[in-house]
């Protein structure tokens, strides 16, 4: 099976360690992983604030770039939110403006080909022990666009559940959100941060080594909540962990 990698802006600049874990944990379960150069910003902070017409030349670059993948896999539930629900929607506001079908053409031609990574281990590769060897103590996040927009459910920790060595426990307000919420941090930052606080106390009470989640940039935020207070908690994704293996750990 072929794939393409969509590794998205957060972890090309700030956490390319989850894309080079991605590449190998599909790589181990079989995948031929493509990483298509041309690859961009899918347009999501343009959208959420309000440049609807700004993230139109972004549809069309990311549509052309992963043209004729059967897949496309993303460490990021909220980028994948964007393509598979905002996408479409973008197309057809072009139509209806009189700007032509090709931007709709697009949308509907990529969005289901569009998978999280969780989904594709899952519902794609029919996995959830991927002979993952992770020796900690983990609570997990469930980031809003995962939980809400994808429907992510149990995968996530089905997935860390099957992991040799991890003791996963439950995260007090999971569902709640951490307060990034992309642009929300920016417009409102005190309220973004009071909430991040609130999440780094529900998972201190866990008493877990790790807080884990499966989009980059909710960990961000908590991660530097974390460090302003000091904490010993650690950050980290999930495809860090399910990567992880006895042979070769976490490095």
């Amino acid at each position: 099976m072929r794939a393409a990698l969509f590794v998205t802006c957060v972890n090309d600049a700030l956490y390319p360690r989850t894309g080079i874990a991605v590449v190998r944990l599909l790589e181990r379960l079989g995948v031929e992983v493509d990483f298509p150069a041309a690859q961009s910003c899918c347009g999501q902070p343009q959208y959420n604030t309000g440049y609807r017409r700004e993230s139109e030349p972004l549809l069309r670059r990311t549509a052309e770039a992963f043209a004729g993948y059967d897949h496309v896999v993303t460490p990021s539930g909220s980028c994948a939110a964007m393509i598979r629900e905002q996408y479409p929607r973008i197309g057809r506001k072009a139509a209806e403006e009189g700007r032509g079908s090709t931007l709709a053409a697009l949308a509907d031609d990529l969005v289901p080909r569009v998978r999280e990574l969780t989904e594709f281990l899952v519902d794609v590769l029919g996995v959830t022990d991927v002979g993952a060897y992770f020796p900690h103590t983990v609570t997990y996040h469930p980031s809003c666009h995962g939980l809400r927009s994808l429907g992510l459910g149990d995968r996530p920790r089905r997935l860390l559940a099957a992991v040799k060595g991890l003791e996963l426990v439950e995260l007090p307000g999971a569902a709640e959100c951490c307060g990034f919420g992309g642009t929300f941090a920016l417009k409102n930052p005190d309220v973004s941060a009071a909430m991040g606080a609130d999440k780094i106390r529900a998972a201190r009470a866990t008493g877990a080594e790790v807080l884990c989640g499966a989009d980059n940039s909710c960990l961000a935020h908590l991660d530097g909540t974390l460090r302003r207070a000091g904490e010993p908690l650690r950050t980290l994704h999930l495809a860090e962990i399910l990567a992880a293996t006895e042979e070769e750990p976490l490095r």
